[in-house]
């Protein structure tokens, strides 16, 4: 991956936090690192966390084929880590958001 695909991936992520501020979510840490996985958005809203996946284009595909079936068991790894770690027992969620030529999309409690 290049500078440019870093700082776009950056710029996405970032619409994604402004996004998720609007519609109230609180966030609570981006980018947190496991030897499992890296979960791009963690937030909270109505005693739920929100684990959410940014994927993000500018081309003429859907983002949402992005997230494979192996991003997603790498998540719920990276998920149980994080909720050991912090010793939480809140319930919890998955979620997408797709950026697609500057339009957001937010798929709520996506599963395989």
């Amino acid at each position: 991956m290049g500078l440019k695909d870093y700082i776009f991936g950056f710029r996405s992520e970032d619409l994604a936090v402004k996004y998720l501020l609007n519609l109230g979510f609180e966030i609570c840490d981006r980018n947190f690192h496991s030897k499992f996985g890296e979960i791009d958005i963690i937030a909270k809203k109505d005693n739920t966390i929100h684990f959410i996946e940014v994927k993000a284009t500018q081309k003429d595909y859907e983002t949402i084929y992005r997230l494979t079936q192996n991003k997603i068991y790498k998540l719920i790894k990276t998920i149980n880590f994080y909720m050991l770690k912090y010793e939480n027992d809140m319930n919890y969620q998955i979620d997408l958001i797709c950026i697609e030529k500057g339009q957001i999309k937010f798929l709520q409690n996506v599963s395989i």
